[in-house]
């Protein structure tokens, strides 16, 4: 098992290795410009780096509600925030002051599995009736369950439990072998369960962010110092895959700054008419190895398909949005992002079958029924002769997060994410994190 588990840890950074070296063989820039730039940004210190709007950084305590975590999300326009331990108020040590950073990529974990939990709960009078093992709903221990009798259902979690009981369904309706089926077979009252009743307006301590916090998570918390290079934040959002970095004072646990990939992209728009700049950002995206992903690799979802769907592949895949497309040639007339699962958390009054509604009804009923067509923007393209600088633009003054590569028929042909477009800035000298930060970093990116 221990081997295992090191095995696990090591693929982590082996394949952040790998999209780096992949990165680094196919850009077409000199040697000599990129190891400049490199020194420059290691050189920088991350106290220049501009603070968060308002220069407040937003944190959710840790008892908070799911439903207000996103409330809070929304209302803010952030993707994310630090999770605050409202125990460790006089503790001077930022491990016990914060337990990590709740998105909408967890969110999105916790609520669908919640959702099929709850579905084979309402669906199941036994254990083998349910047919639910812990690789299926992951192994989150065992309850008993009393809806029509006791049943022990092997990795259901409290909240599924609280679902079934307060939704008040028939424990014989619908029973199904897996969550997803039970789920399909409830209809209507699985979505009043889910998004009505509970887990998700639940108060609970099953339903709280700190039980995302330690289930549900992307990526670990690491936070750099005011005295950190750039260089060191720039490889974390783009090598290493964290989408946000926290700023934290030694001595002084409060968090400082929050510097995100959307902020670094925003930042390099900034940086227009100097020279090293405009030097790549009149680049073609092709001679500088972009799209990095193939062709064959892109995810996409048909419009047709529903927007469950949409939400499992991006959870599956780990990704934040998928474009939307239409017939056997993938043409794009759209993007389902990450952040719009906000909508069916905060609005369900807008949908009125959950199950049934396809990712065309959903961004139709979205622009049509709510004041916000300014935040539900339509796909961001480009060619693969556009320019970096180009690029580097519409996802700054668009505040999106990937823009997708198309060709001919405005086929999908790949995507462009801030990952890729700060990649295209840096290469990791030899053994940087090994001399900068020391075995710690290792062991907090395997998280």
């Amino acid at each position: 098992m221990a081997q295992a588990e090191e095995n696990k840890e090591s693929s982590k950074l082996s394949s952040c290795d790998a999209y780096f070296e992949n990165i680094q063989s196919r850009k077409k820039l000199p040697r000599a410009l990129q190891e400049t730039l490199t020194a420059a940004f290691a050189r920088i210190p991350v106290s220049s780096f501009p603070g968060v709007p308002g220069g407040k950084v937003i944190e959710i305590l840790a008892d908070t509600s799911v439903a207000d975590a996103v409330k809070i999300l929304s209302e803010c326009s952030i993707l994310s925030a630090p999770v605050r331990n409202p125990e460790a108020r006089t503790s001077s040590d930022w491990r016990d002051r914060y337990l990590g950073i709740i998105d909408y990529s967890a969110i999105i974990l916790w609520v669908l599995e919640s959702a099929e939990l709850a579905a084979v709960a309402l669906s199941a009078s036994t254990a083998t009736a349910a047919g639910v093992g812990a690789g299926a709903v992951g192994a989150l221990g065992a309850v008993a369950l009393g809806v029509t009798g006791p049943a022990a259902v092997a990795g259901l979690t409290a909240a599924a439990v609280g679902a079934a009981v307060v939704g008040g369904v028939a424990a014989e309706k619908g029973i199904g072998k897996d969550g997803p089926t039970a789920a399909d077979n409830l209809g209507d009252d699985f979505y009043k369960v889910l998004l009505q009743d509970e887990p998700f307006k639940s108060t609970t301590e099953q339903s709280q962010v700190s039980t995302i916090i330690k289930s549900y998570r992307w990526a670990p918390f690491i936070p750099v110092a005011p005295d950190s290079s750039m260089l060191s934040v720039l490889l974390l959002l783009s090598k290493y895959r964290l989408r946000n970095v926290p700023v934290i004072e030694p001595g002084q646990p409060d968090i400082k700054n929050y510097i995100t990939q959307s902020a670094v992209v925003q930042g390099l728009e900034g940086c227009k008419g100097r020279d090293w700049f405009d030097c790549i950002a009149t680049m073609p995206v092709s001679d500088l190895g972009l799209p990095f992903m193939s062709y064959n690799k892109v995810i996409t979802i048909q419009r047709d398909e529903l927007i469950l769907e949409a939400f499992k592949r991006m959870r599956d895949n780990q990704i934040g949005g998928l474009p939307v497309v239409e017939g056997p040639g993938k043409k794009i007339v759209g993007n389902v992002s990450i952040r719009d699962i906000r909508y069916l958390l905060l609005k369900p009054e807008l949908f009125s079958n959950f199950r049934k509604l396809t990712v065309g009804d959903f961004m139709n009923t979205i622009v049509l029924a709510t004041q916000e067509t300014g935040r539900v923007t339509p796909a961001i393209t480009c060619k693969l002769d556009s320019t970096l600088g180009s690029v580097i633009h519409s996802l700054a003054s668009k505040s999106v997060h990937r823009i997708y590569v198309v060709a001919g028929d405005d086929e999908v042909v790949g995507v462009i994410t801030l990952r890729d477009v700060i990649s295209c800035f840096i290469h990791e000298p030899h053994n940087h994190f090994d001399s900068y930060f020391g075995f710690s970093m290792k062991e907090m990116l395997n998280q």
